[in-house]
């Protein structure tokens, strides 16, 4: 090649036309000229024929001049290469481009997408990058001047398809590589591009289904089928079925939020019928209840027939002390984030008409709030059955109650080994104690013991669990002897939970004193703990032995399971056990004191969280403070019940940046309860108790409340840390009410007391920037940020920043930094600053003419916010979408919404004068039916 075919040329056709040589852009005018170009660079170094050009150039009537018109078009391209001018070559019948191997985009992005179904799934997170790239290529719409010339608009189709190849490529390779999260908004407007194609559906399911939210992903999956039966007649494949499958039983992606693992450690023996019956039982019925004593095995089935059943939720209540925290619990267990409202209503619209079945396990302690919930699910959806487990009956009109026996027995000496009873214990003498087969007296041995337990599956597990240390026929002579001693005799009836008693005393009996001793400590927490905490306790007690020798026996003897997961090991007790620890608590005396051992637990806690949320650990302290809420939540309440007014103040001041930035509402509600107790007057944290409380009543929409709490602790004030807590919900008060000056003085007040600086300094940046001083609103959030450490502040300064280049028009520059927040946030579990981040993110889209996509997300926000009760933030999205549907010239909506956010006192202030009102406005349901009607009207128009 010569000097001249040397010199660097590249064409993008991906996108608008565009030709570079040697790094500078050339413009090329004139359509025939570019349509040459394009045609001659989609030739991929192949000869055109000049017959094939003039066709397409002139495909009704070529003109006489035709021929010469090309040639002049040519060479004019020879002058726009400059020095490249001979990589256009002239051929004997037509002519050819030269172009380097990556010299064409398009060309590159088939290179790239191959490089990347190359490491295929040895290297997710590699592919992940060059997929990126790849997808990066794309500019615009592609060649849209030129696509009424036929073999350039071919092109385009297949310039298109191979976006939606790379796109698919992308966002599977994120899914895999554990970066759902951050192409959810790609997979959703993708499936919003055709809403028809299958792979986009299983990819966005998948996604959804990744980042914890198996219902949104459900209800996708149902709506494609809806729509695929309406348009087409037809059923969607068998792999959709196979992901709904997964989908339903967690297995497509991590179990979101606090949600309690429910797999099963053992293979459940002898309980095939049962489990069949309940099956049927529940075609027929929308609540059964499955009673019988504690230890009988309730548990252990339903979780088996939710395991056999396709849509399935399992709540399970042992860890819940409070009535009050049910439907936060059955939240957690429907992976739903609720950050405001009546959050049992926000479960049932989640639940909706999709069939499924909710498991509702160990109901007994708290009837008549599982009463109240049950009947809510009942009644608003008609198409979940609920299976619960109850030692008595919920008192439902629509219950169907089912007794559960204890595993039979044998009768004789025929097939010993096959009987449940025999074969439980066997199989669990087996996992301590491995060994032959037993020989026909053993047998006749187990068969005694059985016997002697009656069948329960809970005494017999603890009562094989001692072969760790006795033989078996010492093993039934003691337990023979013990039973006889406290009261087991041949039950009958209750007479057989007196026999499980009798069973869980004999074997705690058998523990040495600091196992026992460990055992009824940790039966306090009603959710268990990790092996960190474990081994705290331990120490506190200042235990001779080794506690993690301690605690291996006190899982080797069944009084506490193991269950180990990737973040490490849980010891959690059965509710029989933990019951059984709390009475030895009380009797040895110890109840107080390992109360106070477990408010000092969660006071500690709540300390290392938020000192540790101000780090780039935060995403750790988040996971954490999730996985510990039941535990908080009943430290909470014993604090609260034993007036441990201290205890309860360092705890809500502790979890404060959850309150802010999380979406934890019975947090919030605690540092209100606590601000409205009269023991908190005159304490010295009063201020910023009352502070706290004030942010709460802010994330709620109180912004009256807010005020007055905020306002209270400043006059009782003592100091600056009490001072900052209370000039910082006046600061976002001021901000939603439109009092800029205002805002901006109470943030950079508090930020001088260095109560949380980075934050603040970025409040009243942004009330500086709505004010329209940008310039100073800049200076204070690089400020700002240059304080930030933790995720959610970096989040919440790339955010301000997004709002400050807004604020001045430019909301181009303005979209990667809230992209920037919503996934640095998200990585922390700051869910208020992806909601903020995301209603800047939508209008900077739609402003860059992806309106489709825009759409897409306003759906998704729509229903976000609905979900969740956050009615100031829904305002100001429906505000937004109105702009959005204005233009597109769907006025009704648009006036409507605008409307209703002008008349809802919990809306934040407009930056514009509102327009005047011309319609009536409904209530707030009819509103948002309303915004998802125009969003799916204007996504067909798309």
């Amino acid at each position: 090649m010569s000097g001249d075919q040397a010199a660097g040329v590249r064409v993008e056709v991906l996108g608008p036309l565009r030709l570079v040589v040697d790094g500078r852009v050339v413009d090329v005018r004139g359509p025939k000229r570019r349509a040459v170009l394009a045609l001659l660079a989609l030739a991929e170094g192949r000869t055109v024929p000049v017959d094939t050009l003039v066709d397409a150039l002139w495909p009704s009537e070529v003109p006489e001049s035709g021929r010469q018109a090309l040639h002049s078009h040519v060479s004019r391209l020879r002058g726009h290469l400059g020095s490249a001018a001979a990589r256009l070559e002239t051929e004997p019948d037509g002519y050819r481009l030269v172009l380097e191997g990556d010299a064409l985009d398009v060309a590159r992005a088939r290179a790239l997408l191959a490089a990347a179904r190359s490491r295929g799934r040895q290297d997710p997170a590699g592919a992940l990058a060059v997929l990126r790239e790849a997808r990066a290529l794309w500019r615009g719409p592609v060649l849209s001047d030129l696509t009424d010339v036929l073999p350039i608009a071919a092109a385009v189709e297949e310039c298109t398809r191979l976006l939606r190849e790379v796109t698919d490529a992308l966002i599977g390779s994120a899914i895999a590589a554990g970066k759902a999260e951050e192409v959810l908004g790609l997979a959703a407007a993708s499936l919003a591009d055709d809403p028809l194609r299958e792979p986009a559906v299983l990819l966005l399911v998948r996604a959804l289904a990744a980042t914890g939210r198996a219902p949104e992903a459900l209800r996708t999956a149902r709506g494609y089928r809806q729509r695929l039966a309406e348009e087409t007649g037809l059923d969607p494949s068998p792999e959709l079925d196979q992901l709904e499958r997964e989908v339903a039983g967690g297995a497509a992606g991590p179990v979101p939020g606090p949600r309690v693992s429910v797999r099963p450690a053992t293979r459940l023996i002898g309980r095939d019928a049962e489990v069949a019956a309940l099956h049927r039982r529940l075609e027929s019925e929308r609540l059964v209840t499955l009673v019988g004593p504690g230890g009988v095995g309730k548990t252990r089935v339903a979780v088996e027939v939710a395991r056999r059943s396709g849509t399935t939720a399992t709540l399970l209540l042992a860890p819940v002390t409070d009535p009050a925290a049910v439907p936060h619990a059955l939240a957690a267990a429907l992976g739903l984030e609720v950050v405001r409202g009546d959050v049992l209503a926000a479960c049932v619209a989640v639940l909706g008409d999709r069939p499924g079945l909710l498991v509702v396990d160990n109901c007994e302690h708290l009837l008549d709030a599982v009463r109240d919930a049950v009947d809510a699910v009942l009644s608003a959806c008609p198409r979940v059955a609920v299976l619960a487990t109850s030692r008595e009956p919920l008192g439902l009109a629509a219950e169907c109650v089912v007794r559960l026996a204890p595993l039979p027995l044998p009768d004789g000496d025929r097939d010993l080994a096959r009987v449940p009873s025999v074969a439980v214990f066997l199989d669990r003498a087996d996992r301590v104690r491995p060994g032959p087969p037993p020989t026909p007296d053993e047998l006749r041995t187990v068969a005694d013991i059985v016997h002697r337990l009656d069948g329960m599956p809970l005494a017999i597990e603890l009562a094989a669990g001692r072969l760790s240390t006795f033989s078996l026929t010492d093993l039934r002579s003691r337990l023979t002897r013990s039973l006889d001693l406290l009261g087991g005799g041949r039950p009958s009836g209750d007479a057989r939970h007196r026999t499980l008693r009798a069973t869980v005393e004999w074997s705690y009996q058998l523990l040495s004193e600091d196992e026992r001793r460990l055992f009824r400590q940790l039966s306090v927490f009603v959710d268990g703990v990790d092996l960190g905490t474990a081994e705290r306790l331990a120490a506190d007690l200042d235990l001779g032995s080794d506690p993690g020798s301690v605690l291996a026996r006190l899982v080797d003897a069944s009084m506490v399971e193991a269950d180990i997961a990737e973040g490490g090991a849980r010891y959690r007790m059965l509710d029989t056990l933990r019951a059984f620890g709390l009475d030895r608590l009380a009797a040895a005396g110890e109840r107080e004191a390992a109360t106070d051992r477990m408010q000092r637990w969660a006071v500690e806690l709540a300390a290392w969280f938020a000192a540790t949320t101000l780090t780039d650990r935060e995403p750790e302290a988040d996971a954490v403070l999730r996985r510990e809420v039941a535990n908080l939540r009943a430290a909470w309440r014993s604090a609260r019940s034993r007036g441990a007014l201290d205890d309860a103040i360092a705890m809500v001041l502790g979890l404060y940046d959850a309150v802010t930035y999380r979406d934890l509402v019975e947090l919030r509600s605690w540092a209100e309860e606590l601000a409205a107790d009269p023991a908190l007057t005159g304490h010295p944290r009063e201020a910023a108790v009352l502070g706290t409380a004030g942010e709460a009543a802010y994330h709620r929409g109180d912004l009256p409340t807010a005020v007055r709490l905020a306002r209270a602790g400043l006059d009782r004030a003592t100091d600056a840390i009490g001072t900052g807590y209370c000039l910082l919900p006046l600061s976002v008060v001021a901000l939603a009410r439109g009092a800029y000056a205002e805002a901006a003085e109470h943030a950079l007040a508090a930020a001088a007391l260095r109560a949380r600086p980075g934050e603040l300094l970025g409040i009243a940046a942004l009330a500086l920037a709505y004010a329209g001083d940008a310039d100073r609103a800049r200076s204070l959030n690089d400020r700002g940020l240059a304080e930030a450490v933790s995720p959610s502040m970096r989040a919440f300064g790339a955010y301000v920043t997004g709002e400050i280049e807004t604020s001045v028009g430019r909301r181009d520059r303005a979209e990667p930094h809230y992209v920037r927040a919503i996934d640095l946030a998200r990585t922390a579990g700051a869910t208020f600053v992806v909601g903020i981040a995301s209603v800047g993110l939508l209008p900077a889209r739609a402003d860059a003419g992806r309106v489709r996509e825009a759409l897409v997300g306003y759906r998704e926000v729509v229903d976000y916010f609905a979900r969740t009760g956050n009615w100031t933030h829904q305002w100001t999205t429906l505000r937004n979408l109105a702009d959005l549907l204005r233009r597109l010239g769907d006025e009704q909506p648009a006036d409507l919404l605008d409307a209703a956010s002008d008349r809802a006192p919990d809306a934040a202030a407009r930056s514009t004068p509102p327009r005047p009102a011309t319609v009536e406005v409904p209530d707030r349901a009819a509103v948002l039916e309303v915004a998802r009607l125009a969003i799916e009207r204007n996504l067909t128009r798309a």
